[in-house]
């Protein structure tokens, strides 16, 4: 049987550090421990058909576990993306993916003093645009200020360049598009539940993540081995894992399994 990964637990002063954007290391704890918080909704037996399985069956596995998802319209990603995304400081604000900035919930358009609604699966990259579906899918989508929206546009994720202006920390090149340390990870395991939620043969294209850049309008996602140590590199915290709760509970009904379980990237790809 599949060794099974030690729960991610954090004191209940941890989960008040981690409410507020502070960065903790996860304590290898039991959940007899007193005084600690496990991760919550992962309903009973939800992956029991992932148990045991690598590669293409892990793949299939996982599809048949959350293909059922519900899709939203294109404008009710807007209100969900401020009750996902608010700043735990003021929840009148929203926080920026690439530059971890609050910007008011309400300026969401695009203007350039405005946020949007970044597809980090660029919409390109498979052509499904913004129809309900892959276009609309809260696990990939974020919000981004509209300059820094439109200077990442639909490259593909790798390392190094000039580090964009409104967004320090991010990083940009003629080819690829490198986001700030804090959300490596959350991007890495977006772009991976979407290869395993789009397969082909629900109308969208099959989606798929690859060791290459400039994928342009094909539909694939790189580069995967940089996506890969971004997922080991940074681990989900209390906000991604409550982030994926909210989507499961409130909008879609369906989870992000690399979020639950980072594990499952390497023993698929």
């Amino acid at each position: 049987m599949r060794a099974k990964r030690k729960a991610t637990v954090l004191t209940a002063a941890g989960v008040a550090l981690a409410a507020l954007g502070i960065a903790i290391p996860p304590l290898a704890m039991s959940a007899s421990d007193p005084d600690v918080v496990l991760p919550a909704g992962i309903p009973d037996g939800y992956y029991d058909a992932a148990e045991g399985k690598t590669g293409a069956e892990l793949h299939a596995a996982l599809h048949g576990i959350i293909g059922n998802g519900e899709h939203l319209t294109y404008d009710q990603v807007w209100d969900a993306l401020k009750v996902t995304d608010a700043d735990p400081a003021n929840a009148a604000n929203v926080v920026m993916i690439y530059s971890g900035k609050a910007m008011p919930a309400d300026a969401n358009g695009g203007g350039q003093d405005q946020w949007n609604r970044e597809h980090t699966w660029a919409k390109s990259h498979g052509d499904f645009g913004t129809d309900p579906g892959p276009g609309t899918d809260l696990f990939h989508l974020r919000p981004s200020a509209v300059p820094v929206n439109e200077t990442r546009g639909n490259l593909d994720f790798d390392e190094g360049g000039q580090e964009v202006p409104d967004a320090p920390g991010s990083f940009v090149d003629g080819d690829s598009f490198e986001p700030r340390d804090a959300v490596k990870g959350d991007i890495a395991r977006g772009i991976m539940y979407m290869a395993v939620r789009y397969d082909g043969d629900d109308g969208f294209a099959d989606l798929e993540p690859n060791d290459q850049v400039g994928n342009d309008t094909q539909p694939f996602m790189g580069k995967l081995s940089v996506l890969l140590a971004w997922n080991t590199q940074d681990p989900p915290d209390a906000a991604e894992q409550a982030r994926n709760d909210v989507i499961f509970d409130q909008y879609q009904h369906n989870r992000n399994p690399f979020i639950d379980h980072p594990e499952y990237a390497d023993a698929i790809w």
